[in-house]
């Protein structure tokens, strides 16, 4: 079986430069009248060998940094502002000479097939993205992450927002906008919020845990979702790449990227589908390269170990196992795991053409197709490009709850 290196998968993924991925920005509007906001920025280091992070500060913004921390350790990280003359003597070739950087000094040097996940806390006056008009603040400012909050300030309401977005409240009642950003472009972002009165109640009502599935295929739709409590998808970290092998083996190989902060958590469990197998499985730590112990464990052996997989285990039952030391309060760890799947049933062959038919559940996900085939069919809308090897591609990025019924058909270059 012809494996693709895992570098080809960063590219397709994310498509971003050699220096970062994984981006994702959270804007705390604070008072309207100091028209200031709050940024909070999780980006992951890619570079191999890389020793600093930069981080470009925005022209015509006041800025002031309070603090950049190291996701994995929670350990905050020493920083420095330099000039673009600097950034590029110290190694940074793309800076701009009249731009500011943000130098952040790496605890441990990037190695390849390893990843270095940072949050950057910094605070912005900007009276042109921030500003009262009349009775109404408004947040007005190109984004280019694709991964984006807005948190207005307590006691406001939305009332405008020009980009399709979730709208959660906050545990101290704040209002917060999200949005994933699938396009090639920035997104013009206008957000615009109204005082609320005093009489409005901002407290948050604590749902009791539904009955039954309150998203995918499985729920109840004759009903409403009362105890449905709505989780920000721009925040999910999950993503996953197929790479689809000759449509006669009904096989395909994977990986799928996750962030595990719960405390005390040692292990992730993935229940393979009613009508695949799992073969070759294999799992590291991103953030260090440091492979782990996989086990695959089927009915009875599942049960034996103590394992909930989240359903009744039956004969049939399989689960990949990865195991790794507890995660520690206030730390994370940033998981990858790969495995080959065989699924006869929902990867065929029919008269000369491929069929991939195989829902998502997952914020972003990618599909290759395999050496000397071409794209006929895809019915849910996604970005089309060439991997690094020239085999088709297609991004999907979900930023709805509910999974998508992705179908692919291919033929023979």
């Amino acid at each position: 079986m012809k494996r693709i290196p895992l570098l080809v998968c960063l590219f397709v993924v994310l498509q971003a430069s050699a220096q970062q991925d994984d981006g994702y920005t959270r804007y705390e509007l604070l008072d309207p009248t100091s028209q200031s906001f709050r940024i909070l920025y999780e980006v992951t280091a890619t570079d191999p060998g890389s020793a600093y992070y930069y981080n470009t500060l925005r022209k015509g913004s006041e800025h002031k940094v309070d603090g950049v921390v190291d996701r994995m350790t929670g350990q905050q990280l020493p920083w420095v502002i330099v000039s673009g003359a600097d950034a590029r003597k110290a190694g940074y070739a793309s800076a701009s000479v009249d731009t500011d950087y943000l130098q952040v000094k790496l605890a441990r040097p990037v190695t390849p097939g390893s990843e270095y996940r940072l949050t950057i806390d910094k605070t912005y006056k900007d009276p042109k993205s921030y500003f009262i008009d009349k009775d109404r603040i408004v947040f007005d400012r190109s984004l280019g992450v694709k991964r984006n909050s807005v948190v207005l300030p307590k006691g406001y309401e939305l009332v405008r927002c020009n980009y399709p977005s979730q709208v959660t409240m906050e545990s101290d009642g704040r209002i917060k906008i999200s949005f994933l950003n699938p396009g090639p472009s920035e997104v013009p972002l206008r957000v615009e919020g109204r005082k609320l009165p005093a009489s409005a109640n901002t407290s948050v009502i604590v749902q009791p845990a539904p009955a039954s599935p309150s998203v995918g295929q499985g729920r109840d739709k004759s009903v409403a979702r009362v105890a449905y409590n709505v989780n920000e998808r721009a925040y999910q970290t999950r993503e996953i790449v197929y790479f689809l092998q000759q449509p006669e083996t009904h096989a395909f190989r994977l990986y799928h990227d996750y962030t595990e902060t719960r405390p005390g958590t040692d292990r992730y469990l993935n229940v393979v589908r009613a009508g695949s197998k799992a073969s070759n499985p294999s799992a590291k730590i991103l953030d260090t390269g440091k492979e782990l112990k996989v086990e695959t464990l089927k009915g009875e052996a599942i049960t034996k170990r103590g394992l909930d997989i989240g359903e009744p285990v039956s004969t049939e039952s399989e689960v990949v196992a990865i195991w790794f030391d507890p995660v520690v309060k206030g730390q994370s760890l940033r998981l990858r795991i790969e495995e080959t799947y065989t699924d006869p049933n929902r990867y065929v062959l029919s008269n000369g053409e491929l069929v991939f038919d195989r829902s998502f559940g997952r914020p972003f996900n990618v599909v290759i197709l395999p050496e000397g085939w071409f794209l006929t069919a895809n019915a849910v809308p996604a970005t089309v490009d060439l991997a690094s090897d020239g085999n088709i591609s297609l991004s999907y990025t979900n930023g709805a709850p509910d999974e998508i019924d992705v179908l692919i058909k291919g033929r023979k270059r």
